[in-house]
């Protein structure tokens, strides 16, 4: 007790100092300091680093650090200073090597009990133990004061960003200077008085206890905590008597230069105040003389024409793919049907004009030409008629990522077998969109539904529709970071009715586990919702993200309503290697009025397949199970349609199933991949 009073009595010039220079009453030993004048901070007897410039919030000691459950708690060196608490093994290790650092401005400190402080900063917690309730203390009130300044600082820079800059140097440095200091002391006022109530509070309870004390044999223990904390209570009156004292200080010895600088900035007024005058003397003569000139017509017709020209330049390049992408083999199934293009003119036009599953029609075929190629004009005469209408300006292009060096291991080493959403991302992982915009994306080619409303066969309007599922996956490829989760109840809105003819909304409707609602509904003639909730899991070298929930797809004039599935993506070399994308399994579409089904199989890429990579294939047969139509294609860049003439079975394949031959016309482009932005 009279070690602690000797050190509450002499001038300190940190808080964070004057409180570290508590003697441990458990050990009697001087922890490693900084800050206090005089190199009082030096360390005790155990032989501390120097001590630090006064005036520093620097703060080191040793602490008891809980690594695993064979090591237990282990020694180590911390060192506290700009808002980061670091540690070391050893002294000798802060010139080479930090083991760990936790950000003290967006930590949380907590004591489980008299020896314990646990700090938390998101994924990251400290189990610490000092040697003493007086030595935990201690470090609390240390960390709370770093917290606090961290926090300060951090809101101070924020603040700053948006301020304008003075008219020299010199006046900011001279302006900012003193009056962040001041506010830095008045924190520290306030940071005491809180820290003034907790101790006092303490102090109160420590002596409600011995006054209720009874057995002699609890009194030793009891008294020697009163002590401690009266000690504490004691001290950090001290401190704040003390940052009084360098606030009075500061503010007698700054009020001068203040006096100075406002006299100096009447000054410039003053000088300004003329020149202002005539400034707008003149600016009042131009307007005059500018009201009497002739009209400026053309200006504005040039500068029409520039901006158009502006938003042509402005095309990027579409980025291919890169050759030397290593691939790793998957299992692959031996194709179920085998197609052969037939000559049309050996098909002639029969009495009926239904089309059966092995009888076809080349006529049919070259009718329905209209719905394949003339829809592209009446498009194209819709939107002509309403290029008179004024449109909102679109950008061209977006901003280049931004290349960050990124370690993947280190951070998913950990996380093997957890829920995707469970799993903390760096935020450069992520692309610059919400998951609810990423899902509005599906509908970049929907003028494939418009096609589909003109078709009068069911088939033919499911090719549309196969077609159109198969275009949403058409940019993953290049596309391997992740969209951000959205808050509950964020939404996404695209309008595009008047341009497009259609208005998608989006919301996130559930956070745990992450689902979304999206309704689309279009004037020409049909109406999109689906429900998608993603699961995914981590195995280490890939990860496989499985969406759940359904599609619907409604076409207002017949009546017909589609539903099918999203099939499992996998991003390969999460750990080694460059990222890509592979998308496998099947999706069955199905038409619940009359019946129809599209059964399409993405293939997974294989590096020993001789077939094209990224292969969508498919068949699209009517209620009784007649095939009608053959898809074929990639989901990355295109998608057939080829009408089935003849059908038969062919040979049994090694797995014992018989395949089927379908014999086809020459096939039709639906779907082609626009060119990336």
């Amino acid at each position: 007790m009279g070690k602690a009073a000797a050190l509450c009595g002499g001038g300190t010039r940190g808080l964070v100092s004057l409180l570290s220079a508590v003697p441990c009453l458990a050990c009697h030993e001087l922890p490693a300091m900084s800050g206090e004048p005089g190199g009082r901070g030096g360390g005790g007897p155990a032989g501390g680093p120097p001590a630090a410039p006064p005036g520093s919030d620097t703060y080191k000691g040793w602490l008891f650090k809980w690594t695993n459950y064979l090591k237990g708690y282990q020694r180590r060196w911390f060192v506290l200073s700009n808002g980061l608490l670091s540690y070391y093994r050893t002294q000798a290790e802060m010139a080479h090597t930090c083991r760990g650092t936790i950000n003290l401005s967006t930590a949380h400190i907590d004591t489980e009990d008299s020896c314990n402080i646990v700090l938390s900063n998101g994924g990251r917690t400290y189990h610490l133990k000092a040697n003493s309730e007086v030595e935990r203390q201690r470090w609390v009130t240390a960390l709370e004061l770093a917290k606090a300044k961290a926090i300060r600082m951090r809101n101070n820079q924020s603040d700053d960003s948006g301020d304008e800059e003075p008219a020299s140097q010199s006046d900011k440095s001279e302006l900012h200077g003193p009056l962040k200091t001041l506010s830095s002391k008045l924190e520290d006022l306030s940071t005491c008085n809180e820290l003034i109530a907790k101790h006092g509070a303490a102090l109160q309870r420590s002596l409600s206890e011995l006054e209720n004390l009874r057995l002699p044999a609890d009194s030793g223990e009891k008294i020697k905590a009163v002590n401690e904390r009266a000690t504490l209570f004691r001290i950090t009156s001290n401190a704040m008597i003390n940052a009084c004292r360098d606030f009075l200080d500061l503010a007698e010895s700054h009020s001068r230069k203040w006096q100075r600088l406002l006299q100096h900035e009447r000054e410039q007024r003053i000088r300004l105040e003329e020149p202002s005058e005539q400034l707008a003397k003149q600016h009042n003569s131009l307007e005059r003389a500018c009201r009497g000139a002739p009209g400026l017509a053309s200006g504005s017709a040039s500068s029409t024409s520039t901006a158009k020209g502006s938003v042509q330049s402005a095309k990027g390049e579409a980025s291919d793919e890169d050759e030397e992408t290593e691939y790793f083999d998957a299992m692959e199934d031996a194709p179920a049907f085998i197609t052969v293009t037939a000559d049309p003119k050996h098909h002639r036009r029969s009495g009926s004009n239904l089309s059966g599953a092995s009888e076809g029609h080349p006529e049919d075929w070259n009718l329905e030409d209209s719905v394949f190629e003339s829809s592209n004009q009446s498009s194209y005469n819709e939107s002509t008629g309403k290029d008179l209408l004024p449109r909102k300006r679109r950008r061209s292009r977006i901003p280049d990522k931004p290349n960050y060096s990124l370690n993947l291991w280190s951070i998913m080493k950990n996380c093997i077998g957890k829920e995707l959403s469970k799993i903390p991302m760096p935020v450069n992982f992520n692309e610059p969109l919400s998951m609810l915009q990423r899902l509005t994306e599906d509908l970049e080619y929907h003028e494939l539904l418009d096609k589909a409303v003109k078709c009068e066969s069911s088939t033919e309007q499911m090719c549309f529709v196969a077609a159109f599922s198969v275009s949403s996956y058409s940019t993953t490829v290049h596309r391997t970071a992740k969209p951000f989760n959205p808050l509950l109840g964020e939404t996404f809105e695209l309008d595009r009715l008047d341009e497009l003819g259609f208005r998608s909304l989006c919301e996130q409707v559930s956070h745990h586990p992450p689902a979304a609602a999206h309704h689309v509904y279009s004037r020409r003639g049909w109406t999109l919702w689906q429900e998608i909730t993603i699961a995914s899991k981590f195995r280490g070298k890939y990860l496989s993200i499985m969406p759940l929930g359904a599609i619907h797809l409604e076409f207002h004039s017949s009546g017909n309503h589609y539903v099918w599935r999203k099939v499992t993506s996998t991003v390969h070399n999460i750990i080694v290697g460059k990222l890509w994308i592979d998308q496998s399994g099947e999706i069955e579409i199905v038409n619940h009025k009359s019946k129809d089904k599209c059964q399409l199989k993405f293939s997974p890429y294989s590096y020993f397949s001789r077939d094209v990579p990224r292969k969508v294939t498919g068949v699209v047969s009517d209620a009784d199970g007649r095939a009608h139509y053959v898809m074929s294609g990639t989901w990355d860049e295109k998608m057939e349609c080829s009408k089935i003439v003849h059908s038969s079975h062919g040979s049994t394949s090694s797995e014992g199933k018989q395949k089927t031959v379908y014999q086809t016309l020459s096939p039709k482009v639906l779907w082609r991949k626009y060119p990336l932005p």
